[in-house]
């Protein structure tokens, strides 16, 4: 994913969407030309639960990996779409069958933003059990 954002909240990642009551996404978020904020929020039962962390307004792209195991599920994220670190694991209650999952993009204020999405895929999960949520590989 890659952005030109430059207005406060625009936002562009990865969305669990089951309806608008419960819902889980990782996204990155514009705040000013200092600092953006890389974030998860999940949603159950009408009750979000965010977490969000700093991170410099010059980082332009950001891949995420989606993983699902019945009804828990981890995000993570890298800079360079090889080392991928977790957000948050977390548990969607109501995600019992099937589920809607996919990409978004919003400039919630009166603006707009360009998001390009690429190298999108579907595979295996590589969310081991119990593997400490460990990065990909040890910086």
């Amino acid at each position: 994913m890659a952005r030109n954002s430059h207005h406060r909240f625009d936002q562009c990642g990865v969305v669990v969407y089951l309806d608008s009551e419960n819902w889980l996404k990782g996204s990155v978020e514009y705040e000013n030309e200092k600092f953006q904020h890389l974030g998860s929020v999940v949603t159950n039962h009408g009750y979000s639960d965010w977490a969000t962390t700093e991170i410099p307004a010059s980082v332009k792209s950001m891949w995420y990996r989606l993983s699902r195991r019945e009804d828990d599920f981890c995000i993570e994220c890298s800079e360079d779409g090889s080392v991928f670190r977790q957000m948050r694991i977390c548990h969607l209650h109501e995600a019992k069958g099937k589920i809607h999952f996919g990409i978004y993009a919003c400039s919630p204020e009166d603006s707009f933003f360009r998001a390009v999405f690429t190298n999108m895929e579907w595979t295996e999960c590589k969310w081991l059990a119990h593997d400490g949520q460990a990065p990909d590989e040890v910086l």
